[in-house]
């Protein structure tokens, strides 16, 4: 079992060499009332032992570097080198967000510039990079939608409709902003149930959150219908942007009716966020919408690029300076790198990578929605689950031992023992085979020998734990794990 780093110390051991003290000593007096009352006790080991155990550590990480993903770009895209390598550069990592704005013209354009490439691919007129995540970027959107209605002194809209098949972000984002949450039912297709949608649509609606392709995968076939529901009642159509993935090129969100959405830097355009970030989740929208969106606004004068703060009908700040920089230079690096065409390209092979692998498993594994998906799809374990008492969880934790990380579980709820996968367009056809063949042979495993899949993971340095009472009774002080 691998040791805890705090195991592996011995008293006077180091793993650093500091330089003799050439200035003068100070006396800092730090007040006691700021000083720790013990001592921390840091583990004490030698370079080589620190440099050991973490790589050690690393080896257990999966990567993508290491194999296929199957989340795609909802988790884990593949991150090209070269935007590590421009967020680098020293004119970016060294530059300060508090200097003045004619020493910070190359940060500014860039920013002006990757707003510019954002609006181009979504067909809307004004962005905002301010949001620092996915969730930030729907509550920011939403609140611009309370704030256009409030413009307008019509303050009766107290209320949101959502699909039942949308992200847990989009209600809590709404309620975050004061709104009631009015549930939308899908229908038999996976799709919104247009019946239901027009029996909700009145004049206390202030908007409708919709992600189009849905969760399910499919592109909502009467996306046109949906727009003119809501903007007949008067409301506004908010589009979750966490499937752009799969439109990048192809069509333009707000051609589709939509007056704003959000965008994942950090995912649609490729910058490495495993663990919980960083993040950037920038926000596009209709003019009309465009004095509402959170200050500073970036513009261009001329030649010369600078922060607008004087925007009296804006939200305000939902960041502490600007957003997350190194998230734009990544992104801006991979339209760059791209192109027009390209960025059209990643979206083509997203969808030929997903579709690929759905053909080469539907006969082991129902899929409850027959139409032609988009960049991911969705399956069904819930035949397997009542025939052999094997669900979709086993199957998730079976695919470890196959070296793979698994896919999305119990996501979206209205499939019954449901897997998401997605594959992104980077993966080669052999790797994709192959994945659908550990697939069909663990469906096949569960058929002749259920209670080993349901064992699993059998060959991980940890096994199958508890993950419900690990959640509920949470250690992390490693002097209080039980030996």
């Amino acid at each position: 079992m691998e040791k805890l780093i705090f195991e592996k110390s011995v008293a006077g051991r180091k793993g650093y060499t500091l330089p003799k003290l050439d200035v003068e000593k100070t006396d800092i007096s730090i007040p006691n009332e700021l000083l720790r009352a013990e001592d921390i006790n840091l583990p004490e080991v030698s370079e080589s032992e620190i440099a050991r155990h973490f790589v050690r550590l690393s080896h257990l990480n999966y990567n993508i570097e290491q194999g296929l993903y199957p989340l795609g770009s909802c988790t884990m895209k593949y991150n090209p080198k070269v935007n590590e390598v421009t967020a680098g550069l020293s004119g970016f990592v060294n530059s300060h967000p508090l200097m003045k704005d004619a020493n910070a013209q190359g940060s500014l354009e860039i920013m002006y510039n990757l707003s510019e490439q954002l609006n181009a691919i979504t067909g809307f007129d004004a962005c905002s990079l301010q949001p620092s995540a996915g969730s930030q970027g729907e509550l920011a959107a939403i609140l611009v939608f309370k704030k256009y209605h409030e413009s307008k002194g019509d303050t009766k809209r107290d209320k949101i409709l959502i699909p039942d098949a949308a992200h847990g972000t989009n209600p809590a984002s709404a309620a975050t902003a004061g709104y009631k949450i009015v549930n939308i039912k899908s229908n038999t297709s996976g799709c919104v149930d247009v019946d239901d949608l027009a029996a909700h649509c009145d004049d206390t609606v202030a908007g409708f959150m919709l992600t189009n392709p849905n969760t399910v995968g499919i592109f909502e076939p009467k996306i046109n219908e949906i727009s003119k529901l809501i903007h007949g009642c008067g409301g506004l159509m908010y589009m979750d942007g966490a499937n752009l993935n799969a439109l990048m090129g192809i069509v333009k969100p707000a051609e589709m009716g939509f007056d704003c959405m959000h965008i994942n830097l950090h995912k649609t355009f490729s910058t490495p966020h495993g663990g919980g970030g960083p993040g950037a989740g920038p926000i596009c929208c209709v003019e009309k919408l465009r004095p509402f969106l959170p200050t500073p606004h970036v513009e261009k004068e001329g030649e010369t690029f600078k922060l607008n703060y004087d925007c009296p009908q804006s939200i305000g700040k939902m960041h502490s300076l600007f957003g997350n920089f190194g998230v734009y230079i990544r992104a801006y690096t991979y339209i760059l790198m791209n192109g027009k065409d390209g960025v059209h390209e990643i979206s083509e092979n997203a969808i030929i990578n997903a579709n690929y692998i759905r053909a080469l498993i539907e006969k082991e594994y129902d899929v409850p929605f027959k139409s032609i998906g988009m960049h991911e799809f969705t399956i069904s374990v819930e035949r397997q689950k009542n025939e052999y008492g094997v669900n979709a969880m086993d199957i998730a934790k079976r695919l470890l031992d196959y070296g793979y990380h698994a896919p999305t579980v119990y996501f979206p709820l209205i499939v019954h023992e449901c897997m998401l996968i997605e594959p992104t367009e980077t993966e080669t056809p052999e790797n994709l085979k192959a994945f659908a063949d550990t697939m069909n042979k663990i469906a096949e495993e569960a058929r002749t020998n259920p209670e080993l899949v349901k064992s699993a993971p059998i060959t991980t340095p940890v096994k199958r734990c508890n993950d419900a009472l690990a959640a509920r009774n949470l250690k992390i002080n490693w002097n209080n794990i039980e030996k």
